[in-house]
This record gives C-alpha cells, structure tokens and sequence, in this order.
C-alpha cells in the first residue's frame, strides 16, 4: 500500500469530488477506495466515511492506494524539460510551457511525471500515487523552476517549506495594458469562481492570498512584470493581475482576447526560486532565463 496524507483548501460538497481532484483518477476510482476502507479521514476514527460526505477547508484524509495501480497507471516515458540541478535528495527542472506537471484523466501520457520517471527510475520508489516527487506545481500554459523531491524525507521537508512560505518564488509574465500603479501588492482573497468551478476568483472570504509585482516596463500597451508570491494559491498571478485590468498574454480565461488561445500558453515563467536544501540546510537559489519563444514574441508583437 502508498500512504498519502491530503489536506482540502476549499470546501467540496463531496468527498468523492475533493479526491478524484487530488488523485487524478476516475470519481468511480474513488467511490471504490472509500468504499474498500481505503480513505481516513484524520481525527475520525469512525470509519465510517461516505463518498456523498461534505469536506471542509481544512480537513485532512489519508489514502492507502494499492501500489500495483500506481505502477500500472504511471508509464515511464521520454518528455522534453531540461535539469538544471540534481543531487540524491532533489532535482531541480526547467519545465517547458505546454507540458502538464503529472497524471490525471484526459492527460495520462507525457506529463512532466512520465518523463522524470523515465530519467530517475528511483522516483517510482516514492509511489505518491500518480505525483512521486512532485512537492508543487506550474500551471500546463506556465514555464520555468521546480524542484522535485527524490526522497520520502525530501518530500516531507519541501512540502513543509512551501506551506510554511519558506520558499522564494518569483515570476516574470507579459501582461496586457498598464497597472495604475508600478509597484505594489495584491492581496485580494482568492476562492473558486462562483461562475466557473475550473477557474478562481478574488471572492469576498476566500482564502489570504499575496502578490507582490512591479512592471519592468510598458510599451504599445503591454506590460512586462516581476512578480513574487508570498502565498501559492491556484492561478494566483493570474487571478490577480486579471483583476488589476491587466490578464496576461494568452491566458485566455482570465481575460486575454480570445485569439490567444493559439499561442498555446500563458506568457508567464518561474524564473527564481530558491530554497534550503531539504537535507543539509543548505541555501539553494536558482535563476532560468526566459524562453526564446517568450523573446520572439516581445520583438514581433510589443516591437521593442
């Protein structure tokens, strides 16, 4: 059996629906671990969980999964990313934009997870389900630094990081128009879209969320941005820059014109990041220049 832990953010109206997201596999899937014992929830020792159950933010469940369906769902296979950094505990990934961060329905082969554990077999040791390794994620449409997790001790020690904001993140993205002001932070509270369940919004009690940006510089009506977040909400950047009148270049969803869609992602990158390392204490900063494809797009559309 692979014991994981998963804490909700957000309130669900069913517990199936909050693990279905969490594990990537099928609502029937699902019904079937909760039925078989399979899903605890911490601090009820009833057991006697149902899959129509409501979840609170808050609540954490633990997930006994067979390990023979990880190793029959998670297929090992060649992904293009680049490694900047690797050592026995970590690994330190330039994600390209376009690639998707791990398993899910609709999305089973060549995610980032498939080609890791084509490069480090060791990963599959792991067997967090369908994310061995995987302590945080980059939007598909997103590029740029992540740092995957080659022990269970490593895992444990990064997930810690990132929930106890220890971690530096900084982005930069192209964003349409020019905020009012250059420099500043939003901290609008972030929940799920009333109008769009698969999209977030700034939402009266959502959840604390804060952004620090400053433009770089503006011309013919576009934006260049640094961000920094010192919370990691879904879509956060993009949630909150939208709400500034400014959606980023190709996201689509969040306000960008609709003939983006053909960029095939979002002019948004990771390119910082930086962290102790979950072993020796060590500080670890990592920097990753822009992609080239983000250059030719400045040149040929902003004109600089």
């Amino acid at each position: 059996m692979n014991e994981n832990e998963y804490l909700a953010e957000d309130e669900y109206d069913r517990l199936d629906t909050f693990l279905t997201g969490e594990l990537g596999i099928t609502r029937t899937r699902v019904q079937g671990l909760i039925k078989n014992k399979h899903v605890t929830k911490v601090g009820d020792d009833t057991g006697n969980l149902k899959p129509s159950m409501k979840v609170q933010a808050g609540d954490k469940f633990i997930v006994n999964m067979p390990v023979s369906d990880n190793v029959a769902y998670l297929r090992a296979e060649p992904v293009d990313f680049d490694v900047v950094y690797e050592d026995k505990y970590i690994i330190v990934v330039n994600k390209p934009a376009g690639v998707v961060v791990h398993p899910s329905p609709g999305n089973w082969r060549n995610t980032l997870v498939n080609g890791l554990v084509y490069r480090y077999p060791d990963l599959k040791e792991l067997m967090h389900w369908l994310r061995p390794g995987i302590v945080h994620r980059l939007d598909a449409g997103t590029s740029g630094l992540m740092v995957v997790a080659r022990t269970e001790e490593a895992t444990t020690e990064l997930i810690r990081m990132f929930q106890d904001r220890e971690v530096d993140k900084h982005y930069i993205a192209l964003a349409h128009g020019r905020p009012k002001r250059l420099e500043g932070t939003i901290s609008g509270p972030l929940d799920r879209d009333p109008g769009n369940r698969l999209k977030r919004a700034v939402v009266l009690g959502g959840k604390a969320s804060l952004t620090g940006y400053k433009v770089l510089w503006t011309r013919n009506n576009f934006s260049l941005v640094e961000f920094k977040l010192f919370t990691g909400r879904t879509h956060q950047i993009r949630v909150h820059f939208s709400a500034l009148g400014c959606p980023l270049v190709g996201d689509v969803p969040y306000g960008a014109p609709s003939e983006e869609i053909e960029l095939g992602r979002v002019m948004l990158h990771s390119w910082r990041l930086g962290f102790k390392h979950p072993a020796t204490g060590e500080p670890m900063s990592f920097r990753q220049k822009i992609p080239e494809a983000f250059i030719e797009y400045i040149r040929d559309t902003v004109k600089l």
